[in-house]
């Protein structure tokens, strides 16, 4: 995938840090003859404006945050794959004519100002990939290009460094939870599935085919607008909205009332910024089938979401199972059940599994 920043050396077995704008995650993965298993996930919350629009605003309290997770977890590693999303990252698919990687690379580094909104690519950290043969031209390929602004990045090495840890590689979140789908799902030849990732404040979408991203959307809603919603309407402190979202009860007859009859109504606005997403995916590269809608993040578990999108789309929907070929080590089940736990981790999954030395 996209290694913004860069790498640098040390062990293949890194631990993924999924640092969200309301909760950190963090993951390890063992492999041996069996296969891989996730040995070590922990999870805290994280105070409200630390991190904003994908920008960590207050680093110390990151800092302080990711020192109590690690000690709190037992994991060992200190060598992590941090994530980014939302306005923090732009992802720009171009085609360019067939050439070797070296020379795309000079390329493009002599005119990413072409292809990315940015005054001043010296503020930039980028990276490429290339996907393939465009499908309309063979003589023309297609690249997609990731692109961070530096002190954006920077904000998160700085407070992951603070906390004693070594970030060796940046992914985006979306591309994370393709890396969780793929070590877990097969696919067949042109076959077209949608991941959904909502997080707390940003939802990522992720259209694959044939194993490879071909349309990427973030966009600034997630599953606190629907805790909001619901908090403003009741009346409520967010905390008992959030409590009856996800676990279907609150304190009071009304709360638990409004959860049963009218969450889906608060959820509309996500439901709504996806179907866009989807239809516009739709208009723009044909009314081929897709086979599939996974979702994943903490917003997934919102009771009948999942049911509600696939009754707008049309499209089989269901939530990302990271433990279909990915063995969870039992001790982890105190946390909470495989099928709440799995969309939750997704991402911070997605990024243990990288490895040194991967594109």
């Amino acid at each position: 995938m996209f290694n913004i920043g860069g790498l640098f050396s040390g062990t293949s077995l890194l631990a993924g840090l999924d640092i969200g704008s309301s909760s950190i995650k963090l993951a390890e993965l063992d492999e041996n003859t069996g296969g891989k298993t996730l040995t070590c996930f922990s999870m805290m919350p994280l105070a409200r404006g630390v991190i904003v629009d994908g920008a960590v605003v207050e680093k110390e309290a990151l800092t302080a945050a990711l020192k109590e997770l690690f000690k709190k977890s037992g994991c060992k590693r200190k060598k992590v794959v941090v994530s980014i999303s939302g306005t923090a990252v732009i992802i720009k698919k171009v085609s360019f004519p067939q050439m070797a990687d070296d020379d795309l690379g000079v390329l493009i580094h002599d005119e990413a100002g072409k292809y990315l909104p940015f005054d001043d690519m010296a503020d930039v950290n980028y990276d490429f990939e290339i996907v393939g043969e465009n499908p309309f031209n063979p003589n023309q390929m297609d690249v997609i290009i990731v692109a961070a602004k530096k002190d954006i990045v920077e904000g998160y090495t700085e407070a992951v460094q603070a906390a004693g840890l070594t970030p060796l590689i940046m992914d985006v979140d979306s591309f994370a939870c393709e890396t969780t789908f793929e070590e877990n799902y097969e696919s067949e030849e042109n076959e077209t599935r949608i991941l959904v990732n909502i997080g707390a404040s940003i939802t990522n979408i992720n259209v694959i085919k044939n194993d490879t991203s071909v349309f990427t959307r973030d966009f600034p809603l997630g599953g606190d607008s629907i805790t909001e919603a619901i908090a403003a309407s009741l009346g409520v402190p967010f905390e008992d909205a959030e409590k009856a979202k996800i676990e279907g009860q609150g304190e009071s007859d009304q709360l638990r009332e409004s959860f049963r009859e009218g969450l889906i109504v608060h959820a509309d606005p996500v439901c709504s910024e996806i179907e866009r997403s989807v239809d516009y995916y739709r208009s723009t590269f044909g009314f081929e089938e897709i086979k599939g809608l996974f979702l994943s993040g903490g917003g997934s578990l919102t009771p009948g979401i999942d049911k509600e999108l696939e009754r707008r789309l049309g499209i089989p929907t269901e939530r990302v199972d990271p433990f279909k070929k990915i063995q969870l080590n039992k001790k982890l089940l105190k946390i909470g059940p495989a099928d709440v736990l799995g969309p939750i981790a997704v991402v911070s999954i997605g990024l243990a599994l990288r490895k040194m030395g991967d594109k």
